[in-house]
């Protein structure tokens, strides 16, 4: 299972040194790139084949207060993909202690650069395939 861990910056923090929410979406992000580049789909690559992929729904449960000089860990799991669009959820745990601080989910899909909904399957089958396993090994 992939993992991100990352550090809490003093800017990401408000008046009360605890992260403020909306730094849990940029930490999505972050680390689904980083999930999806680890397991040979950078962005950069479905770019550069005129694909993008823009964030349809994003949800954050906030559960424990994260704060300045932390490291949690994220870890993004395929949830489902059907050629089209995909959804990944993520669980933010304290790296030190394992507590759970948040979870969430994004969901995407995949359209060329001037909009028009793009099937893997077709576009980029070597892709359709890595993600396809994705979901079948983290179900």
């Amino acid at each position: 299972m992939f993992s991100y861990d990352w550090t809490v910056q003093y800017y990401e923090t408000d008046q009360m040194a605890i992260v403020h929410h909306s730094n849990y979406i940029r930490w999505f992000e972050s680390a689904r790139t980083a999930y999806l580049s680890e397991m040979g789909i950078p962005y950069d690559k479905m770019e550069a084949a005129g694909i993008i992929s823009p964030v349809l729904t994003v949800n954050c449960q906030y559960r424990q207060m994260t704060r300045y000089g932390e490291t949690v860990t994220i870890t993004p799991v395929l949830s489902s993909y059907n050629g089209v669009k995909y959804v990944v959820t993520y669980e933010i745990r304290n790296k030190e202690t394992g507590v759970l601080n948040a979870t969430g989910e994004t969901s995407h899909c995949f359209l060329s650069k001037d909009g028009k909904i793009v099937s893997l399957k077709k576009a980029l089958p070597e892709t359709h395939a890595v993600l396809q396993g994705l979901v079948k090994k983290e179900e």
